[in-house]
């Protein structure tokens, strides 16, 4: 008999993050770390597992969203789902009234994402490869066949794409090898959380160059004054050859970011990430030409592949930041890599939060095995947060990710962690301490 989805089951599960302001910063001062998780089951027994991110209160409208999305999954052959993630990526982001509530962005386009993702996931773990291993040996031709190119033809046709992935062909053994054995770089955020005190930013910034991490980037934009003193602690305590970066969350229009980088710009930041709002293509144009050498990194909230398409005709970006869950789902992501590498931008993922580290290393494994070829000005986000929760783990080291051998996405949350941080019932929830930022229903 075919093998076809027989259910798709959609978790609310959230971490109370917030209590010790783990996450913390200008925009989000106190985010519960959360997730609308999504299982695919099959007839036989086989499952795939995907997730959105989300912080906390209106997870359960995320949560809507992916079970309204899932009658489109149920009942699927499995076969024609994992041999072509691309066609279910279509047929979810132009449902043609389910659209009308994007399109293409928010809360239904990343429902889509978790849906593509988990299909992704059990491609992946049909294959028995992880999930970068089995993009990375697909034909080019496979791969353009999974991108939508409708709205990106005046920047990248398929045959750019194509002349992109044959170029990288050259060489893709030995980088293979050095991923395998070297790993991918990170960088880190452990240190720079807005609600941190000096002397906790102090030592972990010490403790983050003693694990070999050559970036570090810290949170601003809640006060000046304060940001200054933040700063000062921190190139104190990295020295001058670790490059420091920052990051105000969208919490500035365009002339008072202009104005508070340059007061920041005596401690050498190496970029500012999202200095405004994050649709505002021209504005960060305007940021970038005003604060050169300073680079502008944006993207965990750009929410399709059109967006980032103008950011790089603008000239507005230095630093594309992939997202594992913002769009929709593996295939859009590929998309943006093909436009980052086609305007020869550097990529440097975000991740943190609940399993972003986990997916988004897929990608930039990818991209550095099968397409840009490149680890240079390239880092993944690390923040050591949550990693225990899930069944393959991101694992870092001497300030590198090495790469995920077992078969698919890395999504899993294991089942005990499920049970325990399910909201609103679970044990941890009914339990749940006073804090300002404790999700509430």
């Amino acid at each position: 008999m075919t093998e076809r989805i027989s259910s798709v089951e959609t978790i609310d599960v959230r971490f109370p993050t917030s209590v010790h302001r783990d996450g913390s910063d200008a925009m989000n001062p106190f985010p519960d770390y959360s997730a609308a998780y999504v299982v695919l089951r099959t007839s036989a027994g086989a499952q795939g597992h995907g997730l959105v991110f989300t912080v906390g209160r209106g997870t359960e409208i995320q949560v809507a969203a992916v079970r309204s999305l899932a009658t489109m999954v149920v009942g699927q052959p499995v076969d024609a789902l994992t041999a072509d993630p691309g066609a279910l990526a279509r047929r979810l982001v132009g449902d043609s009234q389910i659209r009308w509530l994007g399109p293409e962005k928010g809360v239904v386009h990343m429902a889509a994402g978790g849906l593509v993702n988990a299909v992704w996931d059990l491609a992946a773990r049909r294959s028995g490869k992880p999930l970068w291993k089995l993009l990375a040996d697909l034909t080019p031709e496979q791969l353009v066949g999974q991108v939508d190119f409708r709205y990106l033809r005046d920047a990248l046709t398929e045959d750019d794409a194509l002349a992109l992935l044959r170029r990288a062909g050259d060489g893709r053994a030995d980088r293979e090898r050095r991923l395998r054995t070297e790993g991918y770089p990170a960088y880190t955020t452990t240190p720079g959380w807005l609600g941190y005190d000096d002397e906790k930013l102090a030592r972990l910034c010490v403790e983050a160059v003693r694990d070999g991490y050559r970036l570090i980037k810290l949170k601003v934009g809640g006060n000046l004054a304060d940001d200054v003193r933040r700063m000062g602690i921190a190139r104190r305590a990295v020295g001058p050859e670790i490059r420091l970066a920052v990051d105000a969350n969208q919490i500035w229009g365009v002339p008072d970011a202009i104005r508070w980088m340059r007061e920041l710009a005596v401690f050498d930041p190496y970029w500012i990430e999202e200095p405004t709002s994050p649709d505002d293509v021209l504005g960060h144009a305007a940021v970038r030409r005003a604060l050169a050498p300073i680079r502008v990194a944006t993207g965990e909230h750009v929410h399709n592949a059109v967006m980032f398409k103008q950011l790089l005709q603008a000239d507005a970006v230095d630093v594309v930041q992939i997202d594992a869950c913002r769009v929709a789902g593996v295939n859009e992501n590929l998309a943006v890599l093909l436009l980052a590498a086609h305007f020869g931008v550097p990529v440097c993922p975000h991740a943190g939060g609940v399993g972003l580290c986990e997916l988004v290393q897929h990608l930039a494994m990818f991209d550095f095995v099968a397409l840009s070829g490149s680890t240079d000005d390239r880092a993944i986000e690390y923040v050591d947060h949550l990693h225990e929760h899930f069944v393959d783990p991101a694992r870092v080291s001497g300030g590198r990710y090495l790469a995920p051998t077992a078969p698919g996405m890395s999504a899993e949350i294991l089942p005990a962690s499920l049970a325990a941080f399910r909201f609103p019932d679970g044990p941890q929830w009914a339990a749940a301490p006073a804090a300002a930022g404790v999700s509430t229903a």
